[in-house]
C-alpha cells in the first residue's frame, strides 16, 4: 500500500496530509502476509535450563464442521523447550491458516499441538484452547505433550 504526501493550501504551511489510496487503487497489491502452515523457529537461547514460555492467541478462528459458522477460540500455549522455540510471526500465520477450515475443537487442538511439537520437539507442551460458547455449550480442550526422558523439576516453594 503506498502512502502520499501532499499539502493543502487551505492548510497552514506545516501540516501534511497523508492519503491513503482508495480500495480500487490498492486491490492490485498483495497483502504483506497471508496464512501458511508453515512453522519457523529459532535455537532456544538457554537450552542448559529449563524454563517455560507461555503464548496468548486472544483470537484464534476455525469452522464449525457441520455448519460452517465460524467458532472463535483463546489458545494458551506453553512449552518447556529444548534445541528450538517458535517464531511468533510464523505461529501467528500459521493459526491464522484455520481460519476458513471447518474442524471439531478437539481435531483442531490436538492437530496445532501436533504440528508443533513435531517441529519443536520440545521437553513438555501444554495446549489449552478455550472455545467461545456454541450452542449454549463452552468447550475447553487441553492437550499435552511430554518428552519420554523429561521430568518436570521440583517446585520451590518460598517462604
Amino acid at each position: 500500500m503506498k502512502t502520499v504526501h501532499t499539502t493543502d493550501p487551505t492548510l497552514p504551511p506545516w501540516v501534511s496530509v497523508c492519503r491513503l489510496p482508495t480500495h480500487s487503487e490498492s486491490e492490485n497489491e498483495t497483502m504483506p502476509s497471508t496464512p501458511e502452515r508453515t512453522l519457523d523457529t529459532f535455537p532456544n537461547p538457554g537450552p542448559e535450563r529449563d524454563y517455560s514460555i507461555r503464548i496468548r492467541v486472544p483470537e484464534f478462528t476455525c469452522l464449525c464442521p457441520r455448519t460452517r459458522q465460524p467458532d472463535f477460540a483463546e489458545l494458551t500455549l506453553e512449552y518447556v523447550p529444548d534445541a528450538l522455540c517458535v517464531e511468533l510471526k510464523s505461529l501467528k500465520l500459521y493459526l491464522w491458516s484455520y481460519r476458513d477450515e471447518g474442524a471439531f475443537h478437539e481435531a483442531v487442538t490436538n492437530r496445532i499441538l501436533g504440528d508443533l511439537v513435531a517441529t519443536l520437539h520440545p521437553r513438555f507442551m501444554r495446549l489449552r484452547a478455550d472455545f467461545n460458547v456454541r450452542g449454549g455449550i463452552y468447550t475447553t480442550v487441553v492437550a499435552e505433550h511430554r518428552a519420554p526422558d523429561w521430568q518436570p523439576p521440583v517446585p520451590v516453594s518460598l517462604p
